[in-house]
């Protein structure tokens, strides 16, 4: 019975200190890369193999599948894996995506340059209107046309 109560507490020990994003979701969903270096595998265990070692925290990814504390998820060009979601943070980021994109002022297509992103530069967004996104790279905020973002659904608006 002490064995017991020592497993349990341990399980619930470790659920409380998941960050929320974490723990069960409907899938899919959005998600980035929370920790500077995160291993994605082959299966939902220490033991399979990794795929990849991502050393680029708020990367975005999408979770597909969930299996106990490991979730599946699918990254920008469809690759698919394994990471522990406490390795996953809900906060929503995006990707440039399709060429440069203009960062603008207001969520206009005529609205003022403020700068271009290349394809790649990874932000935190802070609102999605489903056609414009307001993005913030390195403190540099400005707006950002959707469809040049990976991290997103279309027309997702997101507050």
């Amino acid at each position: 019975m002490a064995r017991w109560r020592a497993v349990t507490t341990g399980a619930i020990a470790l659920l409380a200190t998941m960050p929320l994003s974490a723990q069960e979701r409907p899938v899919p969903y959005w998600a980035s890369i929370a920790k500077g270096e995160a291993l994605m595998r082959t299966g939902p265990d220490r033991t399979y193999p990794a795929l990849w070692l991502y050393r680029r925290r708020d990367l975005p990814v999408r979770v597909v599948q969930v299996h106990g504390v490991w979730r599946r998820i699918e990254e920008q060009d469809g690759t698919t894996g394994w990471m522990l979601a406490i390795l996953l943070s809900a906060r929503r980021t995006g990707v440039v995506v399709g060429g440069t994109q203009a960062i603008r002022d207001k969520p206009e297509e005529g609205a003022r340059l403020l700068w271009q992103a290349e394809p790649g530069a990874v932000g935190r967004l802070d609102g999605c209107d489903g056609r414009w996104c307001r993005i913030e790279f390195a403190e540099k905020k400005g707006w950002i046309a959707q469809s040049g973002l990976w991290g997103t659904g279309p027309g997702e608006r997101l507050e």
